[in-house]
């Protein structure tokens, strides 16, 4: 798995990768000029839920601190050129990495992510179209994660609110974390959940050796397990409300979905849901297009439906992806694509 803290050293090669991604080479382009996605002649708002930011925080907060290595990293100014280069309209910004949930000091975890929201709510005032933040909250203290998103999304004006697959190996679904959910599912505010690896599953170097499978493997596992919790653990209906966006397609979850399906029917299994898993998928649960094929993006669309399906990229890790999986998918309709690039999120998200 690459380190996250990593982050710095892969942006740049990430950034310029992705500007050359695709069937549509946009070296073609004029030199600056902003890619503008259409379908059907139809000019469609493109919206990424996936983009990442490791935000720098003040040397002076975390100083003295095992966490001094935090005040290092880049800035957003490259992201609206990169946007433009990809098609992509708006892009929802986020941390994928946690960090700051190991901190017993509440107010220091307090003023981290308050430099996070805070940091985000200016980007987003210097390109109100562009850029939005996702709101990042101390979840390791519920009730005070439940009030910081309430005044990000108010005061600082976040969309959505980013987590992670467990608090210090504790699951999400638990009774401790329910007046978080119940917070998000009363501003209707999308959580947004991005794995780290699945160390909190697998064994220790369970996933170690080639191929990165600590990324590979574990994080869409990670996603996996965290949407099955809320899902059998009745989350979802404590909150019939909340929507959850899982990161990397839902892990795996869609692709194998009939075997959760059937989980309930087993002789000797205990399930208190109220409802089949697919129903929670099919209203419930969100997952990005970051499957990089064409009959991918046919089996998630099958078996989530297509108004849980949105745009995501992981900028600025290189991954290949681009606007082109979508606009040239043989199985969608033109009001689908529109839907999933953008429709989806600018109507839930209102923005």
């Amino acid at each position: 798995m690459q380190n996250r803290r990593d982050f710095v050293k892969t942006a740049a090669g990430a950034a310029a990768g992705a500007m050359v991604l695709g069937r549509h080479h946009l070296s073609a382009q004029a030199p600056g000029a902003r890619r503008q996605v259409s379908i059907g002649g139809k000019r469609v708002r493109v919206v990424d839920v996936h983009h990442h930011w490791d935000m720098p925080i003040p040397l002076e907060v975390v100083k003295g601190t095992p966490f001094e290595e935090r005040a290092k990293g880049p800035g957003l100014e490259e992201r609206i050129a990169i946007l433009d280069k990809m098609g992509i309209d708006t892009a929802l910004i986020s941390v994928n990495d946690f960090w700051w949930w190991d901190i017993k000091d509440q107010g220091l975890a307090k003023t981290i992510c308050t430099v996070h929201n805070d940091t985000l709510a200016k980007w987003h005032q210097m390109h109100p179209d562009r850029l939005f933040g996702m709101a990042s909250v101390p979840l390791q203290f519920p009730q005070l994660a439940a009030d910081m998103l309430q005044d990000a999304v108010n005061r600082q004006g976040a969309r959505c609110v980013t987590v992670g697959g467990h608090v210090q190996g504790e699951s999400l679904s638990m009774p401790k974390f329910d007046v978080f959910w119940a917070k998000a599912a009363e501003m209707g505010q999308l959580v947004f959940m991005h794995p780290n690896g699945s160390a909190n599953i697998i064994k220790e170097n369970g996933l170690s050796g080639r191929g990165g499978l600590g990324n590979i493997v574990g994080n869409p596992l990670e996603t996996t397990v965290f949407l099955s919790r809320l899902i059998f653990d009745g989350t979802f209906d404590k909150f019939p409300a909340l929507k959850v966006g899982g990161a990397h397609a839902g892990g795996y979850l869609p692709s194998y979905l009939g075997r959760t399906e059937v989980a309930c029917q087993r002789q000797g299994q205990t399930c208190i849901i109220k409802k089949k898993p697919s129903d929670y998928m099919r209203s419930n649960v969100l997952a990005d297009t970051m499957v990089f094929s064409e009959e991918g993006l046919r089996h998630l669309v099958a078996e989530m439906g297509v108004g849980q399906v949105v745009f995501g990229t992981d900028i600025p890790f290189n991954w290949p992806v681009n606007v082109d999986l979508v606009v040239d998918s043989k199985s969608l309709s033109n009001a689908d694509k529109d839907a999933i690039l953008g429709g989806n999120l600018v109507r839930l998200l209102k923005l």
